[in-house]
């Protein structure tokens, strides 16, 4: 088999066998398939596309390229969630218990934030004491223990993706559907999860603008899960305005504290019980969402889910005390923006929030940076809300006084003040499965 014939191959359109794909994942990994020739095969397949059975055999060949994790829990699915990013999106932190204290599994390995969206894992790290580093064995015997535990990736996990991803970011083809999804999925199958949620984000502050991308991307991820024996959903959820009322990671664990003691806002709250519900249906212990919702309903008020989050907690190391006290760090300046006329929030662009939190300190502009978990935004108001001339909109905490006005600034044009109400409709639109 030769490199340049199968570039040749996708640039013409045509399909590539399984054995093509194998080779040329297995020799790119390996270095015995250079740089310029992945990123010309890259660049086919981001012209050209892939068919469905094609992106599967990608998929799995990304999987077999490292470490697959191995859970055996008898009568029992093991399941997990992936949020395709946004802003203020901590549902992994109140969905994952909440469905383990249902009698589902959650294994769950997630990445840290860059740019504008914000990452579990600096989420669980504003928890004093949280141990997001634990060896492979560690990470099993605890989910077959107390049903969850959420980690950092390994860096054994799908290493092609991992290469692939860098040369993608370089060479303009992160913006693909095939390499997208083969992206997604073959991290959550090597991490061992049978039954897998999508939460597929649209608007001005997801990876995909639009409904119809999100649906598309949605659909090849559905796709690839049924090609190779994952019992997988998608819905597709708006992220136009930010997730619930906290940015930021001290913020963002106190918000799903509020969710889990039933004093979520309801934005969030309908989004994580969308998710939890089908984690619930995928993971067989119910036949419907609506039996779901009531298994979940119970949880809540019964306080299972918030004593399963205090377990998952304690088992990683976490001080569980700060957590019952909700005693988070939060950055010591902490500044209002205030509305500039009366009226109705018309909008609020997440993209143009998550930015402004990164800038105060919640997020990394590149890979090196560091992170200040006390830094961040919390909304006041939202669509829809009405709003006085000179009323705080929403209340900004960083550790540095210097980066407030840049962030005024950008808050300016971020927020929509109209005269007229706006409709609200609900966050999740379209279940793919």
């Amino acid at each position: 088999m030769r490199t340049v014939e199968l570039i040749g191959k996708k640039r013409d359109g045509l399909e590539l066998a399984n054995e093509e794909i194998k080779f040329i994942v297995q020799g790119y990994v390996q270095g015995s398939i250079p740089d310029y020739q992945a990123a010309a095969l890259m660049m086919a397949i981001y012209y050209m596309g892939m068919t469905a059975r094609e992106t599967s055999d990608l998929t799995m060949a990304m999987v077999e390229s490292g470490e697959q994790v191995a859970i055996s829990l008898p009568d029992k699915v093991v399941v997990d969630k992936h949020s395709s990013g946004g802003v203020g999106d901590k549902t992994t932190l109140i969905v994952a218990p909440l469905v383990a204290a249902c009698g589902v599994p959650v294994a769950k390995m997630s990445g840290r934030g860059l740019g504008h969206t914000g990452g579990t894992i600096d989420k669980l790290q504003a928890i004093p004491g949280f141990r997001v580093e634990i060896n492979q064995e560690d990470f099993i015997r605890q989910v077959e223990k107390i049903g969850i535990s959420i980690i950092a990736q390994t860096a054994n996990l799908v290493p092609a993706d991992k290469k692939m991803y860098a040369l993608r970011d370089v060479t303009a083809t992160v913006d693909s559907i095939p390499l997208i999804a083969s992206s997604i999925m073959s991290k959550k199958i090597a991490s061992g999860a049978y039954g897998i949620v999508l939460d597929v984000k649209y608007g001005s502050g997801a990876f995909m603008p639009t409904v119809g991308k999100a649906g598309d991307l949605a659909r090849a991820m559905v796709d690839i899960g049924k090609n190779v024996g994952r019992d997988t959903v998608a819905i597709l959820s708006n992220m136009d305005q930010p997730l619930g009322k906290a940015i930021g990671n001290s913020l963002e664990v106190l918000e799903a504290i509020e969710c889990l003691q039933g004093n979520g806002p309801e934005d969030l709250v309908e989004v994580c019980l969308e998710l939890a519900s089908w984690m619930l249906v995928v993971g067989r212990k119910a036949d419907s969402v609506q039996k779901a919702g009531s298994l979940l309903s119970d949880a809540l008020s019964q306080g299972k889910a918030w004593d399963k989050f205090l377990e998952f907690v304690q088992a990683q190391g976490g001080d569980i005390e700060a957590v019952k006290k909700k005693n988070l760090a939060l950055a010591p300046v902490k500044v209002e923006f205030n509305a500039a006329a009366k009226g109705y929030i018309q909008k609020i662009d997440a993209r143009k929030i998550g930015l402004s939190a990164m800038i105060l300190g919640a997020g990394r502009e590149n890979k090196e940076s560091g992170i200040d978990y006390g830094a961040g935004i919390y909304l006041l108001k939202k669509y829809g809300e009405d709003v006085q001339a000179g009323e705080p909109i929403m209340t900004l905490y960083t550790s540095s006084i210097d980066k407030v006005q840049p962030v005024l600034d950008i808050l300016a044009e971020a927020v929509t003040i109209s005269g007229s109400n706006i409709s609200i409709e609900p966050v999740v639109s379209t279940v793919v499965r």
